[in-house]
């Protein structure tokens, strides 16, 4: 009787699984293998597998490292803060606040931060530096993409931190070990599966991102996010879009079994 109630439990969940995650992929496979003419090829993996498409995934991991870096260099220090604070539960509100407003008005709001008549460049004049391109550089790119990622590093540092046992940093240094050392031997590692997720929900999105590269890039960031819009919006060429975004669920794939995290049996 169990196990009838259990698989009628399981069964909207498999069906959503099935609906709206398998049947999409294996439609993305299936087109990827045809050509403009709806003709079967293996053209769009050949072509991908050129300077032009090996140069854009290149970028496309370098600015997801940066993106994910500079996340985890700011997130690791705040989730630590917010976990000695008294106010932790209005801290975690203010961060994730912003999550909850459109990204194309936060695109928006940047461009008017970071335009000519912009409040950065007003900054700048009135410091006697003068106004600058901000707007459609790599600069913008990166710093509005850590701003809409961060929410989602810190969030899971904090878990992991907020968890931790207090006392085992003071042992370490009871134990004679400096502030260094019990951050590096025993916070850290403790707190690894908190930082492995961060980076699963920054450095995946990070690689496909277009909106934020047309908006506050100005187009001078391409990365394989934005080869797609392309291929599905402008030339219709869908073999060569579900060609990349196969080559993106795979690494996807790869990067998630890379940070997973397992959990050791006891004896």
């Amino acid at each position: 009787m169990r196990n009838k109630t259990r698989s009628l439990y399981l069964f909207p969940y498999i069906l959503w699984i099935i609906l709206f995650v398998v049947t999409p992929i294996l439609l993305v496979v299936y087109y990827s293998f045809l050509d403009l003419d709806g003709n079967f090829t293996f053209g769009n993996y050949e072509k991908f597998f050129t300077p032009v498409y090996l140069k854009m995934i290149a970028s496309s991991f370098w600015y997801a490292f940066l993106i994910t870096g500079f996340c985890l260099l700011v997130a690791y220090p705040t989730a630590y803060i917010i976990t000695k604070s008294k106010h932790k539960q209005l801290l975690l509100l203010l961060i994730i606040l912003p999550s909850w407003i459109n990204l194309l008005l936060k695109a928006y709001a940047f461009i008017g931060i970071f335009g000519t008549y912009g409040a950065a460049n007003n900054f700048l004049e009135l410091i006697g530096i003068g106004t600058q391109q901000i707007l459609f550089t790599d600069f913008s790119f990166i710093f509005v993409s850590v701003y809409i990622f961060i929410p989602f590093m810190i969030l899971p540092i904090f878990n992991a931190l907020d968890k931790m046992n207090p006392t085992l940093i003071d042992a370490s240094r009871d134990l004679g070990a400096s502030a260094w050392t019990a951050f590096r031997k025993v916070v850290f590692p403790l707190t690894i599966d908190g930082v492995k997720s961060g980076i699963q929900a920054v450095f995946i999105p990070a690689l496909s991102l277009f909106m934020i590269t047309r908006l506050i890039a100005g187009n001078r960031v391409i990365t394989l996010g934005t080869a797609i819009e392309q291929h599905f919006l402008v030339t219709q060429d869908w073999g060569m879009g579900s060609a990349i975004a196969v080559f993106l669920i795979i690494t996807m794939v790869v990067i998630m079994l890379m940070t997973s995290t397992r959990k050791r049996g006891t004896l």
